[in-house]
Protein backbone atom coordinates (compact mmCIF):
# COMPACT_ATOMS: atom_id res chain seq x y z
CA UNK A 1 0.00 0.00 0.00
CA UNK A 2 1.52 3.85 -0.70
CA UNK A 3 1.69 6.07 2.07
CA UNK A 4 -1.08 8.18 1.25
CA UNK A 5 -2.87 5.38 1.10
CA UNK A 6 -1.69 4.18 4.84
CA UNK A 7 -2.20 7.81 5.83
CA UNK A 8 -5.68 7.96 5.04
CA UNK A 9 -6.43 4.43 6.72
CA UNK A 10 -4.68 5.60 9.91
CA UNK A 11 -6.54 8.89 9.67
CA UNK A 12 -9.89 7.31 9.45
CA UNK A 13 -9.61 4.92 12.21
CA UNK A 14 -10.52 1.04 12.03
CA UNK A 15 -14.08 1.67 10.88
CA UNK A 16 -12.58 4.09 8.25
CA UNK A 17 -10.02 1.29 7.42
CA UNK A 18 -12.95 -1.46 7.28
CA UNK A 19 -14.46 0.67 4.52
CA UNK A 20 -11.96 1.89 2.89
CA UNK A 21 -11.02 -2.11 2.62
CA UNK A 22 -14.49 -2.65 1.25
CA UNK A 23 -14.07 0.23 -1.31
CA UNK A 24 -11.17 -1.21 -2.61
CA UNK A 25 -12.78 -4.52 -2.81
CA UNK A 26 -15.75 -3.41 -4.75
CA UNK A 27 -13.56 -1.68 -7.09
CA UNK A 28 -11.39 -5.17 -7.95
CA UNK A 29 -12.32 -6.60 -10.96
CA UNK A 30 -14.46 -9.28 -10.66
CA UNK A 31 -12.87 -12.98 -11.61
CA UNK A 32 -14.02 -14.16 -15.24
CA UNK A 33 -15.40 -17.53 -15.92
CA UNK A 34 -15.42 -19.13 -19.17
CA UNK A 35 -18.48 -21.01 -19.78
CA UNK A 36 -18.29 -24.88 -21.26
CA UNK A 37 -18.48 -24.75 -24.86
CA UNK A 38 -22.39 -26.22 -25.87
CA UNK A 39 -20.63 -28.70 -28.18
CA UNK A 40 -18.37 -29.87 -25.40
CA UNK A 41 -21.53 -30.46 -23.23
CA UNK A 42 -23.25 -32.43 -26.10
CA UNK A 43 -19.88 -34.89 -26.89
CA UNK A 44 -19.53 -35.37 -23.35
CA UNK A 45 -23.37 -36.54 -22.86
CA UNK A 46 -22.93 -38.21 -26.14
CA UNK A 47 -19.88 -40.54 -24.68
CA UNK A 48 -21.20 -40.97 -20.88
CA UNK A 49 -24.22 -42.30 -22.79
CA UNK A 50 -22.23 -44.69 -25.15
CA UNK A 51 -20.24 -46.03 -22.22
CA UNK A 52 -23.28 -46.56 -20.05
CA UNK A 53 -24.57 -48.79 -22.85
CA UNK A 54 -21.33 -50.76 -23.12
CA UNK A 55 -21.80 -51.31 -19.67
CA UNK A 56 -25.57 -52.33 -19.53
CA UNK A 57 -25.06 -54.35 -22.66
CA UNK A 58 -22.08 -56.17 -20.90
CA UNK A 59 -23.89 -57.03 -17.92
CA UNK A 60 -27.51 -57.72 -20.12
CA UNK A 61 -26.64 -58.72 -23.73
CA UNK A 62 -30.64 -58.90 -24.23
CA UNK A 63 -30.78 -55.43 -23.35
CA UNK A 64 -29.01 -54.50 -26.79
CA UNK A 65 -32.34 -56.19 -28.54
CA UNK A 66 -34.65 -53.94 -26.25
CA UNK A 67 -33.14 -50.94 -27.31
CA UNK A 68 -33.02 -51.83 -31.00
CA UNK A 69 -37.11 -52.67 -31.33
CA UNK A 70 -37.70 -49.88 -28.87
CA UNK A 71 -38.64 -46.36 -29.49
CA UNK A 72 -35.37 -45.16 -28.51
CA UNK A 73 -33.46 -44.92 -25.32
CA UNK A 74 -32.15 -42.60 -22.92
CA UNK A 75 -29.17 -41.89 -20.69
CA UNK A 76 -28.46 -39.42 -17.54
CA UNK A 77 -25.50 -39.32 -15.12
CA UNK A 78 -24.91 -36.69 -11.70
CA UNK A 79 -21.16 -36.97 -11.92
CA UNK A 80 -18.42 -36.35 -13.61
CA UNK A 81 -19.27 -34.21 -16.09
CA UNK A 82 -17.28 -31.05 -16.06
CA UNK A 83 -20.01 -28.57 -16.27
CA UNK A 84 -21.98 -29.65 -13.49
CA UNK A 85 -21.33 -27.19 -10.44
CA UNK A 86 -23.42 -29.34 -7.78
CA UNK A 87 -26.47 -30.10 -6.00
CA UNK A 88 -29.19 -32.45 -6.51
CA UNK A 89 -29.54 -33.38 -10.14
CA UNK A 90 -27.44 -34.00 -13.69
CA UNK A 91 -27.81 -33.94 -17.10
CA UNK A 92 -28.48 -36.67 -19.99
CA UNK A 93 -29.78 -37.45 -23.14
CA UNK A 94 -32.83 -39.09 -25.23
CA UNK A 95 -31.85 -40.83 -28.30
CA UNK A 96 -35.45 -41.60 -30.88
CA UNK A 97 -34.69 -44.70 -33.14
CA UNK A 98 -37.17 -43.34 -35.63
CA UNK A 99 -35.61 -40.05 -35.87
CA UNK A 100 -31.73 -40.94 -35.24
CA UNK A 101 -31.76 -37.17 -33.21
CA UNK A 102 -30.71 -36.96 -29.44
CA UNK A 103 -32.48 -34.89 -27.50
CA UNK A 104 -30.29 -32.82 -24.65
CA UNK A 105 -32.45 -33.01 -20.89
CA UNK A 106 -31.64 -32.59 -17.11
CA UNK A 107 -32.70 -34.65 -14.38
CA UNK A 108 -33.77 -33.47 -10.59
CA UNK A 109 -34.55 -34.50 -7.67
CA UNK A 110 -38.22 -34.25 -6.88
CA UNK A 111 -39.97 -34.07 -3.59
CA UNK A 112 -38.36 -36.97 -1.64
CA UNK A 113 -37.32 -40.33 -3.11
CA UNK A 114 -34.08 -40.76 -4.83
CA UNK A 115 -30.49 -39.56 -3.62
CA UNK A 116 -28.14 -37.84 -5.78
CA UNK A 117 -25.40 -38.74 -3.12
CA UNK A 118 -25.20 -42.33 -4.64
CA UNK A 119 -21.57 -42.85 -6.01
CA UNK A 120 -21.18 -42.43 -9.75
CA UNK A 121 -24.05 -42.30 -10.80
CA UNK A 122 -25.79 -43.08 -14.08
CA UNK A 123 -28.51 -45.02 -15.49
CA UNK A 124 -30.07 -46.07 -19.24
CA UNK A 125 -33.58 -45.96 -20.18
CA UNK A 126 -35.69 -47.73 -22.40
CA UNK A 127 -38.67 -46.62 -24.35
CA UNK A 128 -41.03 -49.09 -25.45
CA UNK A 129 -43.19 -46.60 -27.44
CA UNK A 130 -42.97 -43.57 -29.40
CA UNK A 131 -45.42 -42.05 -27.54
CA UNK A 132 -44.06 -42.09 -24.44
CA UNK A 133 -40.98 -40.92 -25.35
CA UNK A 134 -42.39 -38.18 -27.22
CA UNK A 135 -44.05 -37.22 -23.81
CA UNK A 136 -41.00 -38.03 -21.77
CA UNK A 137 -38.97 -35.11 -23.90
CA UNK A 138 -41.99 -32.64 -24.97
CA UNK A 139 -43.50 -32.51 -21.37
CA UNK A 140 -40.92 -33.84 -19.00
CA UNK A 141 -41.56 -36.52 -16.86
CA UNK A 142 -41.56 -37.46 -13.11
CA UNK A 143 -41.28 -40.83 -11.65
CA UNK A 144 -43.29 -41.37 -8.07
CA UNK A 145 -43.69 -43.95 -6.03
CA UNK A 146 -44.95 -46.12 -8.50
CA UNK A 147 -41.72 -46.68 -10.01
CA UNK A 148 -40.30 -50.01 -8.24
CA UNK A 149 -38.84 -52.59 -9.09
CA UNK A 150 -39.18 -55.45 -12.01
CA UNK A 151 -40.25 -58.97 -10.62
CA UNK A 152 -38.95 -60.45 -14.19
CA UNK A 153 -35.39 -61.10 -15.20
CA UNK A 154 -34.39 -61.10 -18.95
CA UNK A 155 -38.19 -61.54 -19.54
CA UNK A 156 -38.36 -65.28 -18.23
CA UNK A 157 -40.60 -63.67 -14.91
CA UNK A 158 -38.85 -66.47 -12.57
CA UNK A 159 -36.60 -64.84 -10.34
CA UNK A 160 -36.48 -60.99 -8.98
CA UNK A 161 -34.41 -58.62 -10.45
CA UNK A 162 -33.66 -55.36 -8.78
CA UNK A 163 -30.86 -54.25 -11.01
CA UNK A 164 -33.87 -53.41 -14.02
CA UNK A 165 -37.09 -50.99 -12.44
CA UNK A 166 -39.84 -51.91 -15.01
CA UNK A 167 -42.34 -48.28 -14.80
CA UNK A 168 -44.59 -49.85 -17.77
CA UNK A 169 -44.02 -47.83 -20.88
CA UNK A 170 -40.18 -47.14 -19.47
CA UNK A 171 -37.30 -49.69 -18.56
CA UNK A 172 -34.72 -48.13 -16.64
CA UNK A 173 -31.12 -49.77 -15.58
CA UNK A 174 -29.42 -47.68 -12.81
CA UNK A 175 -25.84 -47.88 -12.59
CA UNK A 176 -23.09 -47.05 -10.43
CA UNK A 177 -19.16 -47.26 -10.94
CA UNK A 178 -18.50 -51.01 -10.14
CA UNK A 179 -21.85 -51.50 -12.80
CA UNK A 180 -25.50 -52.60 -12.63
CA UNK A 181 -26.75 -51.28 -9.04
CA UNK A 182 -29.10 -53.31 -6.95
CA UNK A 183 -31.99 -52.07 -4.96
CA UNK A 184 -31.91 -48.49 -6.64
CA UNK A 185 -35.37 -46.78 -6.76
CA UNK A 186 -36.27 -44.21 -9.49
CA UNK A 187 -39.20 -42.64 -7.22
CA UNK A 188 -38.66 -38.71 -6.91
CA UNK A 189 -36.72 -37.89 -9.79
CA UNK A 190 -38.02 -35.63 -12.51
CA UNK A 191 -36.69 -34.76 -15.85
CA UNK A 192 -36.91 -31.62 -18.41
CA UNK A 193 -35.81 -30.49 -22.21
CA UNK A 194 -32.47 -28.78 -22.00
CA UNK A 195 -33.80 -25.84 -24.31
CA UNK A 196 -30.77 -23.81 -24.16
CA UNK A 197 -28.55 -27.41 -25.16
CA UNK A 198 -30.79 -28.10 -27.59
CA UNK A 199 -31.25 -24.70 -29.40
CA UNK A 200 -27.51 -24.53 -29.43
CA UNK A 201 -27.24 -27.07 -32.45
Amino acid sequence: MKGSAVKLVNGLGMAGAVLFGQMALAQAPAPETTPVDPKVKRAELRKMCDDALATVYKAKPEVKGMVAKGAGYGCFTSFGMSFFVGGAGGQGLVHSNKTKTDTYMNMAQASGGFDFGVKQYREVLVFKDAKTLQQFVDKGWEFGGSATATAAAGGKGATADDTQINTGAIQVFPLTGTGLAAGVSVAGRKYWKDDALNAAK
